[in-house]
């Protein structure tokens, strides 16, 4: 892992370059104060103060110093000075006005690398150092940083590399942190106890074999939060099985399980008031004379049978049982995490995950708490009047409808019929991917609404 905190600093007085940050509204005057080789030489690279993450290195002396456009220099962004720190030459900055705030979280993430799998490393490049006055929200920002990189690191991961056992593993490393308790259901008690999980899983290897994997930490006195991610470490499809171009990024299916995990580390490390209980499903929906079949009828924790409609719309019956074993503990709050349904990205595309809730105020705070952090979700509802479409002739439910329609609506209706109506709850479909590189957030793994959801917590907990 990245050491992030040798990466922003407080700030002592120590020599540092300075960063100036100019918007299009702010650029004329601060280009006027400027003297004529500065002004000269940002004609000569057509710097305007307009472009976004557009940037010159000015000599200074022996030194240097920088100008960076960017949208608002009054309200930065998370990923406004992630460009600088991937193409500055190694040493000390400094904004020369204002502290980053969110900014410092890209200036991280952009020296994070996943590279384990290069048999050429590339040249080590120094590290690029922020200094901040901001010193009381140094250790947060390093905290989202590191959160985030668990959810890259982990979805990145090949399926190879990465199946059940390996995620269970990853859960005790990071249990392990905070004196966490950790329990994993597996085997004849899976079966008997989770059978949707179970049925999911029931063709993979005996190496690959499903579990519920389940962490507890904090005062068992204080409110329960349950977090849930969907763990299918690879979707085959099941006997349904995807075509090629659908199977090739299903490493990534457990990217839901990368999410619940980092928010409860980060939950954790803030020592909140709240007894945490993380559930992840994990499994591997391998095909094999043991899948279970379009047409099979499975019954659920909770004791609902389901009729399998598609053998590919597997998550949302490893949530089903995970749900009832969270509601068990009588929570006042759960939150899942799940890489659910393509009906999710075509409606809001890769980078806005789709929020579900059963309540209105649980709802307004997610919005909030996204807006607060910068990381935005789209409310979607959970329309009553397509309940129906999950209706089975033969078992009192089926878990998916044949239809193209609403299927990320009935996908969360469904994973509804198992929380109880008196549990807040939270739902978030997101694709826990990104197809093209940005500044600080390259192409592959990422985490989407993790943010938010801290945000959330925070609202509802860090006063307490």
């Amino acid at each position: 892992m990245t050491d992030f905190a040798s990466l922003l600093v407080p700030d002592r007085g120590q020599k540092a370059r300075a960063i100036h940050l100019v918007d299009k509204g702010t650029f004329g005057d601060w280009a006027k104060g400027r003297g004529a080789d500065d002004r000269s030489l940002l004609v000569a690279h057509r710097f305007d103060g307009k472009t976004g993450y557009a940037s010159v290195i000015l000599p200074r002396g022996g030194g240097i110093e920088v100008v960076s456009a960017v949208a608002n220099a009054s309200s930065l962004s998370p990923w406004c000075l992630a460009r600088l720190a991937e193409t500055l030459p190694e040493g000390s900055y400094k904004l020369a006005q204002g502290e980053p705030g969110k900014a410092a979280l890209g200036w991280l993430l952009a020296q994070h690398r996943f590279d384990i799998f290069h048999s050429k490393k590339e040249p080590e490049r120094g590290a690029r150092i922020l200094v901040t006055g901001e010193a009381a929200r140094i250790d947060e920002a390093v905290r989202l940083a590191e959160a985030t990189a668990l959810v890259r690191d982990l979805v990145n991961t090949p399926a190879g590399d990465l199946g059940p056992a390996q995620l269970e593993q990853a859960v005790r490393d990071q249990a392990s942190r905070f004196d966490a308790e950790v329990r994993v259901t597996s085997g004849a008690a899976l079966n008997e106890g989770y059978p949707l999980i179970a049925a999911v899983g029931a063709a993979a290897t005996r190496e690959r074999a499903p579990r519920l994997i389940e962490a507890e930490w904090g005062n068992p006195a204080h409110p329960r939060v349950a977090i849930i991610g969907k763990g299918v470490c690879f979707d085959s499809g099941g006997l349904d099985l995807k075509n090629a171009t659908g199977m090739r990024l299903m490493k990534k299916d457990m990217g839901g399980a990368a999410h619940a995990l980092a928010l409860f580390n980060l939950v954790a490390a803030e020592r909140w008031p709240v007894r945490l209980h993380l559930l992840i499903p994990a499994v591997e929906n391998a095909v094999s004379g043991a899948a279970y079949r379009p047409g099979d009828v499975v019954k659920s924790r909770k004791g609902l049978t389901v009729e399998i409609d598609n053998t590919d719309a597997e998550g949302r019956l490893i949530l089903a049982d995970a749900l009832d074993r969270a509601a068990e503990g009588k929570p006042e709050l759960i939150v899942d995490f799940a890489t659910l349904t393509g009906a999710a990205r075509i409606a809001l595309g890769p980078e806005l995950p789709a929020l579900f809730a059963n309540n209105d105020e649980l709802l307004e705070g997610f919005e909030a708490a996204a807006r607060e952090a910068d990381d935005p979700l789209w409310r979607m509802p959970l329309w009553d009047g397509y309940d129906d479409m999950l209706k089975s002739d033969i078992a009192d439910i089926a878990n998916a409808t044949g239809s193209q329609m609403a299927g990320c609506i009935t996908a969360a209706l469904f994973l509804r019929r198992f929380v109880p109506r008196e549990v807040a709850w939270a739902h978030l479909d997101m694709f826990a991917w990104r197809s093209k590189a940005r500044p600080g957030r390259p192409k592959g793994g990422d985490a989407l609404g993790l943010r938010a959801a801290f945000a959330l917590l925070s609202r509802r907990y860090s006063g307490r």
